[in-house]
């Protein structure tokens, strides 16, 4: 391998594996805080040990997304010198109001929040939380702007090699970062909530804690079910934008080969990257594919024949990745509504067979979320900046093949060693539930004493 290849598996590795962490925080964030507005309001414990359970497997994860996330700002420095020059202009405003606006609220807050219990006041302590989860997901909000401008890149102007801003506005109204904004994090929602459902389900198995974890269950269940859907139609916008803007991608996702209107909708199909032709279809909808990239069943989609060779993403990974992304969307729909329905029966706990498949749907979001990334990312080859930069034309040329295998060698062992250490903690939480030892957050003496 050469230092190009070496150093974008690097960051492959890293910034998956620090995705990871960021769509459950996004989520569960957002419903500890619900959790303990429910006790604030109504006085009930259960809520309270609700929030505590949930809220220490919430630090858990957002404690690991921290350290996984900091080196990722270090490649862009040290691995790909030439992108950082490129677009720093660009960057500063973004990653910079996510640091001092976002993580400075989510950093403070947190801490509050922590070390809040039984000295601040019952609203105020429930604020703290709602702080950092608002903070989580405007940090998201930035990061993701600038990832938008990446794939459309808007109000810049080239200057001496360089990308400089001139619209500010244009980069934070950009369709292509609000429309992967909302889909991401409503992806994160889901996350969350398949993971609420799934510990729950397995603490309803044992009829433990029954009461608790029905009403998590439910919780998780409406809040997924939202969330889902809400990624279905989020996901139908941004294929559409990709079709408009990112014409290669877009067409690599469907394998869409001759250029042509009326396309049809291939439901089962295999892209033939040898040949490059059309590949056998079966089950075909008419002139569906270019309703959802056009809104008009009359609509041109481009096909790959029209662009040129050394311009087209690897076509294999994102058809499949992307086909395997969409069929989880579909099932994560369908699960929580089924969820729900039962939830809102009360008929959990007679339904054993559905508690075990949603303790085994639990990482499957996850893996959802990953696709969709690989989708984003592979798809906008061979450009870092679409249409602007390429990928191979953005490293460090100073580093040397050995520098960077010896570092993607560490961040490796790191890494795994943090993912054991993650698994193990989550694992034995979860697994003792509410009546466990707790010593991070609070001392199980003061319990009973909660927020008053």
């Amino acid at each position: 391998m050469d230092v190009m290849t070496l150093s974008r598996l690097q960051f492959a590795v890293t910034s998956m594996f620090h995705f990871i962490f960021v769509p459950l925080t996004l989520g569960l964030s957002l419903m500890v805080a619900y959790m303990e507005t429910r006790y604030v309001r109504t006085h009930n414990e259960m809520y309270l040990r609700m929030t505590k359970f949930w809220g220490k497997l919430f630090l858990i994860n957002f404690a690991l997304g921290i350290v996984t996330g900091i080196t990722l700002e270090f490649q862009f420095g040290m691995n790909w010198s030439e992108y950082s020059k490129y677009v720093g202009d660009i960057f500063g405003a973004p990653l910079a109001i996510e640091a001092t606006v976002a993580f400075f609220l989510e950093s403070t807050f947190i801490g509050l929040w922590i070390f809040g219990w039984n000295r601040v006041s019952p609203v105020l302590h429930a604020l703290a939380i709602w702080v950092v989860a608002i903070a989580t997901n405007i940090s998201a909000l930035w990061i993701l702007l600038a990832n938008g401008w990446m794939q459309n890149p808007v109000g810049y102007v080239l200057n001496n090699g360089r990308a400089e801003m001139v619209d500010f506005m244009a980069m934070v109204t950009n369709p292509s970062g609000l429309l992967k904004f909302g889909h991401t994090v409503l992806s994160g929602y889901v996350v969350a909530a398949f993971f609420v459902m799934g510990i729950a389900a397995w603490h309803l198995l044992r009829q433990s804690n029954i009461q608790l974890f029905k009403t998590s269950f439910k919780y998780a269940a409406i809040f997924g079910l939202v969330a889902s859907f809400g990624v279905a139609i989020f996901g139908d916008l941004s294929a559409s934008r990709v079709a408009e803007v990112q014409p290669a991608k877009f067409a690599a996702m469907e394998s869409v080969w001759d250029t042509g209107s009326g396309q049809d909708y291939n439901l089962i199909q295999i892209p033939d990257t040898a040949n490059q032709t059309n590949a056998v279809q079966t089950l075909g909808i008419p002139k569906f594919l270019s309703f959802l990239a056009t809104r008009n069943f009359n609509g041109q989609v481009v096909g790959l024949n029209d662009i040129p060779v050394d311009e087209r993403p690897p076509i294999w990974a994102t058809f499949v990745n992307f086909r395997l992304m969409v069929l989880l969307g579909m099932v994560f729909a369908v699960l929580t509504v089924i969820a729900t329905i039962k939830a809102w029966r009360d008929r959990l706990v007679r339904s054993r067979k559905f508690l075990w498949i949603m303790l085994y749907a639990l990482p499957f979001p996850y893996i959802a979320t990953q696709l969709g990334w690989m989708v984003a990312e592979i798809g906008r080859q061979p450009w870092i900046v679409y249409g602007v930069l390429k990928t191979a034309n953005a490293g460090s040329p100073a580093v040397s093949l050995a520098q960077v295998a010896s570092s993607l060698i560490a961040f490796t062992v790191v890494y795994g060693l943090l993912a054991v250490v993650d698994v193990y903690l989550l694992f034995k939480v979860a697994r003792q539930g509410p009546d466990g030892d707790v010593t991070s957050m609070i001392k199980p003496a003061n319990l009973q004493g909660g927020l008053r």
